[in-house]
């Protein structure tokens, strides 16, 4: 019997920060719908995420997804620039 494959959750946002070593700050915006009014509104996070060659830089387009969890507060990785 085949499992399920599992689907993998993957971000797009824009690099807003490079303070640290291996790690980049990805500011990633999703729109949501308010239950109540069903207006559509934006909605911002930000991701510390994991970048192991410090390869991507300010202002990046990038694709982040799910990894094992790198500190207390990494749990994405880089995988590509857009």
């Amino acid at each position: 019997m085949n499992s399920p494959t599992k689907k993998i959750q993957r971000l797009h946002g824009v690099i807003v920060s490079q303070k640290t070593a291996k790690t980049a700050i990805v500011l990633v915006r999703s729109t949501k719908v308010h239950r109540k009014y069903h207006k559509r509104y934006m909605v911002t996070r930000k991701y510390p995420a994991h970048d192991e060659q410090n390869q991507f830089h300010l202002g990046d387009h990038v694709e982040i997804v799910p990894c094992r969890p790198m500190s207390r507060t990494k749990r994405f990785m880089i995988t590509k620039k857009l």
